[in-house]
């Protein structure tokens, strides 16, 4: 059965219980959920309060949730334990969704959820590095038992080098004095904790104290996680995978992953890529997706005021056409 579904009251109340609000969570089940039976994909599950908007909202649907971290995994299951055998949940990166999914049986699905900020659970937790407001290691994994540490990554740069990272995933332009002050307090051995990260970027003296802090620390995350290719290799997958009138959903927290998922949905819906001096289509590229949201989405001022991490949230919303379907 096909329908528009109206978001749950009942499911903020107990969203609250687990000490976690899902961002935009009327706006992701109204352009996500449009059956009661489908099957989801949660692809960036956190605490799985997004989760449980979806399986609250379709009540004979399955949910297949994916997370590179694995305390998630743990939290979420805790958290939709009321749902019984309708869920699944895999750690994994999203990356792989298209194998993912398939090794659970799922060949297409209905719709396609990417929350892409860090949880609160991540960020409240001194011990994972992802805050510069509290004492921690320098790690900022999203999977915390692979890979480099963003503290491993200090240590293996150059001034240049750092300061490109800074530069390219923060958008920071006094990436250069401040990845100067980070290489000379590494070489006194003065970095060892986040704290130690946050006093050698505040040492340049930035305008906007927190403003430098979170972009810088910002960059370092994305750098180690290889998040934003992890994410163009998802969209592609996700597209793949959508049934006919299928939903993809992505909230982006950031200009460059917003980017991403805008110029992804755009190629999408874009019948033709030939240069424009050529006078008739030879590529008989066709139309994947028609866009939903035609101006990016934003969270309701009373939603910022009670959760003041939802500010910065944009969401973007598209719809798999069928073949020969037009846009």
């Amino acid at each position: 059965m096909t329908y528009r579904t109206a978001y749950s009251e009942k499911a903020d109340r107990t969203n609250m219980e687990f000490g976690h609000l899902p961002v935009m969570a009327a706006e992701v089940v109204e352009r996500l959920v449009t059956r009661t039976d489908g099957t989801y994909l949660d692809c960036t599950l956190g605490s799985g309060a997004h989760a449980r908007q979806v399986l609250l909202n379709a009540p004979e649907g399955r949910l297949l949730g994916i997370d590179a971290d694995g305390s998630a995994i743990e939290a979420a299951g805790e958290a939709l334990r009321d749902f019984g055998g309708r869920f699944e949940l895999v750690m994994g990166n999203f990356a792989e969704l298209a194998s993912i999914a398939r090794a659970h049986s799922i060949e297409q699905c209905d719709g396609i959820l990417f929350d892409l900020g860090f949880s609160s659970m991540q960020l409240d937790d001194p011990s994972r590095g992802f805050s510069h407001s509290s004492e921690g290691p320098i790690d900022m994994r999203l999977d915390p038992t692979r890979g480099m540490t963003a503290g491993e990554l200090i240590e293996r740069s150059s001034e240049r080098e750092l300061a490109r990272v800074i530069s390219e995933f923060g958008e920071e332009r006094r990436a250069h004095p401040i990845a100067r002050s980070i290489i000379e307090s590494r070489d006194r051995g003065e970095l060892k904790t986040t704290r130690d990260l946050a006093r050698a970027v505040l040492a340049t003296k930035p305008q906007k104290r927190q403003k430098t802090l979170s972009r810088t620390f910002m960059a370092l995350r994305i750098a180690i996680n290889d998040e934003l290719e992890n994410l163009r290799a998802a969209l592609g997958q996700a597209v793949e995978i959508l049934k006919p009138g299928g939903r993809l959903v992505a909230i982006s927290y950031h200009s460059l992953e917003d980017r991403i998922v805008k110029r992804h949905f755009v190629a999408c819906q874009k019948p033709c890529d030939c240069p424009r001096e050529i006078p008739m289509c030879v590529c008989g590229k066709k139309p994947t997706l028609r866009i939903l949201t035609k101006r990016v989405e934003r969270p309701r001022p009373s939603e910022v005021a009670a959760n003041p991490r939802a500010r910065s949230a944009k969401l973007r919303a598209a719809e798999r056409l069928a073949p020969g379907e037009e846009p």
